[in-house]
């Protein structure tokens, strides 16, 4: 698995579950701006595998703002850390010296067909990569996305989920070399119906009182107050470790979509997912995950939290990719 990142306080809990679960094998984590500028999101993703005991897995950082647009962060979400402003050390680990983009092109090189690709940011990293091989995603395995809302029900606009509104452009390039057998989109839709944190679910998550559960409570402090005063939800929502779940365990999907998507990039629609679903439409591009199960996504991330952290070898800052 790779796994390419903007890492806020929810990347930052999909990264317990990739490393932590036992369900994956992570070979890299990419870094991109989104939720946060790169470098504090590098840094976030180094402290989430630090705590996962997984100091192993070389960070490469990645692009510093969008394709085209200047970088509209989600700090106002996540706190200007991206963490809950919790006053996080710094991490133990550095990160790798090569780009993001080299490392999203190099891996698939060297291991063909045996990786997946798990994407939880703005698409801008993926998008640069598609721009160097067009033909990069048949050299993965599959690759999941958390992008859009194909309800139309946005939390950054009106219509636009944040990761695909942040990067319009990207995302379009990423949905028009996609195929149904490639590329599997979860959205914010998914999320907001089956992800969400209620507060016996946050009391529990507290309670297990392992350093996981405890980390990954903490840090959605600010996303909470925000999900409440703005999304309405009864809770706080986790779309990147719903996106990661799907990615683990294909099997917590119970509502699936293949639809011929493009994505708005007009001012007042930015980010928009636009959804042929028409008996003339082209052929679908998109694999659209509508609903997982709720209670299997809890029950592998209270499984998950739950688990002692057992402390890797680190990885070399600068090691070759």
């Amino acid at each position: 698995m790779i796994v390419d990142t903007d890492t806020g306080s929810d990347d930052a809990v999909a990264l317990l579950l990739a490393a932590a679960s036992g369900l994956g094998d992570i070979r890299a984590v990419t870094t991109v701006a989104g939720n946060v500028p790169v470098d504090i999101g590098t840094r976030n993703a180094l402290i989430s595998l630090q705590i996962a005991g997984r100091t192993d897995i070389p960070v490469h950082p990645g692009c510093a703002r969008p394709l085209t647009r200047a970088l509209s962060s989600a700090q106002h979400v996540h706190g200007q850390d991206g963490m809950g402003d919790i006053g996080l050390p710094e991490p133990a680990a550095a990160c790798q010296k090569s780009h993001a983009v080299e490392a999203l092109l190099a891996y698939p090189r060297e291991h063909p067909g045996e990786l997946t690709l798990v994407t939880l940011a703005p698409l801008t990293n993926v998008a640069a990569a598609l721009i160097c091989d067009p033909e990069l995603f048949s050299r993965y395995r599959h690759v999941y996305c958390m992008a859009g809302a194909a309800d139309l029900r946005g939390n950054i606009s009106p219509t636009a989920e944040f990761n695909v509104w942040a990067d319009p452009e990207a995302a379009r390039i990423v949905a028009q070399a996609a195929t149904p057998e490639t590329v599997t989109w979860v959205g914010w839709d998914a999320s907001r119906k089956d992800a969400v944190m209620t507060p016996t679910d946050q009391q529990r998550l507290q309670q297990l009182n392992t350093p996981m559960a405890t980390f990954a409570h903490r840090i959605n402090r600010t996303v909470a107050d925000w999900a409440r005063d703005v999304t309405g939800l009864a809770g706080y929502d986790l779309p990147d470790p719903a996106a990661m779940a799907v990615a683990l365990k294909p099997e917590l999907i119970t509502e699936l979509e293949s639809a011929h998507v493009d994505i708005s990039v007009a001012a007042d629609t930015r980010g928009q997912m636009i959804i042929d679903r028409r008996v003339t439409a082209p052929a679908p591009n998109l694999t659209l995950v509508r609903r997982i199960s709720e209670t299997g996504f809890k029950e592998l991330l209270f499984a998950t939290v739950a688990t002692p952290v057992v402390e890797a070898a680190p990885a070399g800052a600068g090691a070759a990719s």
